[in-house]
Formats: structure tokens, C-alpha cells, sequence
């Protein structure tokens, strides 16, 4: 299980003094407790993902944010951090695969429709807005 990832690797990151490490995963390990609490039983693989979009999210707002602030060094610890929560998200879907994926957008009355059918279909696995932009495409 993910979680049980995340816990073997944060032990591992203390051991080798990994303090960046040590502290994203530490925050991570606590954003799953929350979750935990909330649904009060231990978590599936699919809700540790949500978990770590959500902080991904974060992740790259701050960053977004941080640069149009010309704050760099905070961009760039920001950035470190994204690049830890990715590892252990599935590997991400190119725009071509994603297209591939979809295959034909006619059979969607409207815009909406089509992301309801496919924003479960491609969460965690693609960028959402790589998804929204080819979907837009066609309406």
C-alpha cells in the first residue's frame, strides 16, 4: 500500500538525514491522519492519492504565487517539495496518450458532461488542466 510507503520512506529519510525529505514526508504522513480521521478507517491507495494531488496542488499555486512575488528561493524549495510528492504519484499521462484516451469527444453533449465522465477517468494519472484544454478544444 502507498501509505505503508510513505511511512518505510520516512524512516529511511530520517536515518539518512534527509531533512527536505524528512519534513514533506512528515507533512504528508499528517494530511493522511486527518484523512483517516475523517473516514475513520484506515485509508485505500486511491484516497492516499487524492491526499497527495491536493498537496501537489498546493505545491504548484505556491510556487505560481512565490514567482510572481520574485520570491525564487521559496519558488525553488516549493519546487524541491513538488518533486518529492510526485514519486509517489503514478507516472503522469503525456498530452498524446490523454488524447488517445479520450478517442472522440462527439459522443459529449456539452463541455461539462464530457469532464464529469473523464475528470475520474484521468485523476492522478494526467494534469487536469492538460485534460481540460484538449476538451475545450472541441467546444
Amino acid at each position: 500500500m502507498l501509505a505503508d510507503q510513505i511511512k518505510l520512506d520516512t524512516t529511511s529519510a530520517m536515518k539518512a538525514g534527509d531533512t527536505l525529505r524528512l519534513s514533506v514526508l512528515r507533512m504528508l504522513s499528517s494530511e493522511l491522519s486527518y484523512k483517516k480521521i475523517d473516514v475513520q478507517r484506515d485509508l485505500i491507495d486511491e484516497e492516499v492519492t487524492n491526499v497527495l494531488l491536493k498537496e501537489v496542488k498546493k505545491r504548484r499555486e505556491a510556487i505560481d504565487a512565490y514567482s510572481k512575488a520574485g520570491r525564487a528561493e521559496s519558488a525553488d524549495k516549493e519546487t524541491l517539495e513538488l518533486k518529492i510528492l510526485e514519486t509517489y504519484l503514478p507516472k503522469q499521462l503525456s498530452e498524446d496518450e490523454i488524447r488517445a484516451e479520450i478517442g472522440d469527444l462527439s459522443q459529449f453533449a456539452s463541455f461539462a458532461e464530457a469532464m464529469k465522465v473523464l475528470s475520474p477517468k484521468f485523476r492522478g494519472r494526467a494534469d487536469g488542466a492538460i485534460v481540460v484544454k484538449i476538451v475545450h478544444e472541441h467546444y
